[in-house]
């Protein structure tokens, strides 16, 4: 019965906290009046799609019991690959694929470093990390990179900004979510994510290719850290390489809220998206509340230190 009840509150967990963040906005009076609305919920929603679709590529690499510090460098090479594109006249269809492909290559390069050589997947992505944000630097002349009007341009906002249809970002990012949870609870790869998370050593022995699919989980997830570099550009209207500096510990804090452990074999797709929600919510109450930046970053880190705090207690009881 207690185990019973200890996997429901760790399935709900994510949802209270939601719950709860929701709640404190709610009772300021700075905040009570607008903070409910629609209008402020389609904003949020808007918010959350570049930290949700890199957080459907970290939930693979955690699960699988990898780290992915490059995030963050990853989406500003994309975004600036995507703004030359651009720049040079290639239409949406084709800039697009391109710039999740870059994503792609950056996310294969850091798997056949991790896989290939062994080497330890903080200290790889960390030295990735300053790599792609060079890149994006020399490509972009150290200067953000500006292009004529694009339909990409309409990917995160609607035609009335006060009207209720939501942004295609945001559909894109919720088909996501449902397609990449199908793909790690329904197939042979996703069975074999999880079992690589939970004892790489038994993967093995049971015949799984743990090298070439360590290789698949980061180009994957590089894939998905190339969208969200081209809806950053869509949101800016131009590229920009010193943009999402620091959006790593979102969107690892988003994967960590939402249930995953940071040793692997756990996490759920949907956990990951109601992570992403808070850490919107958090950004979105706390710029309505009038506090400064610096204290909105102190709040960010207390909420990922608890996240690996529960995250350690969660492991200390299974073992």
């Amino acid at each position: 019965m207690k185990a019973t009840a200890a996997k429901l509150l760790a399935k709900a967990g994510p949802f209270l906290g939601l719950l709860v963040v929701i709640v404190l906005f709610s009772i300021p009076a700075e905040t009570r009046e607008f903070f409910l609305t629609y209008h402020n919920f389609k904003i949020i929603l808007t918010q959350t799609v570049i930290v949700a679709i890199g957080a459907l590529g970290m939930t693979m690499i955690i699960v699988s019991g990898g780290i992915d510090l490059s995030v963050g460098s990853s989406i500003a090479f994309t975004s600036v690959v995507g703004a030359l594109l651009i720049q040079k006249g290639w239409g949406p269809v084709p800039a697009m694929l391109a710039v999740i492909l870059s994503g792609g290559l950056i996310g294969l390069v850091n798997g056949a470093s991790i896989a290939g050589l062994r080497l330890v997947p903080f200290i790889i992505t960390l030295g990735t990390l300053g790599v792609a944000r060079g890149a994006a630097k020399w490509l972009g002349d150290n200067q953000t990179v500006n292009y004529d009007a694009s339909p990409i341009n309409s990917w995160m906002t609607t035609s009335d900004p006060f009207g209720y249809a939501l942004p295609p970002g945001v559909w894109v990012a919720l088909v996501l979510a449902v397609v990449t949870s199908l793909l790690l609870r329904n197939t042979v790869f996703g069975r074999h994510v999880f079992a690589l998370g939970s004892n790489e050593a038994t993967a093995r022995l049971c015949g799984i290719p743990t090298t070439r699919l360590k290789i698949a989980i980061y180009a994957l997830a590089g894939c998905f850290f190339g969208l969200a570099g081209l809806f950053q550009l869509s949101r800016l209207r131009q590229g920009d390489p010193t943009v999402a500096i620091g959006l790593e510990l979102d969107i690892i804090a988003s994967v960590i809220i939402g249930g995953a452990s940071l040793s692997g074999g756990v996490g759920t797709i949907l956990g990951s998206m109601i992570g992403a929600l808070i850490m919107a919510v958090l950004r979105n109450g706390s710029q309505q509340m009038g506090w400064p930046t610096y204290f909105q970053e102190i709040i960010i880190g207390l909420v990922i230190i608890v996240a690996v705090f529960v995250d350690h207690l969660r492991q200390g009881k299974r073992e």
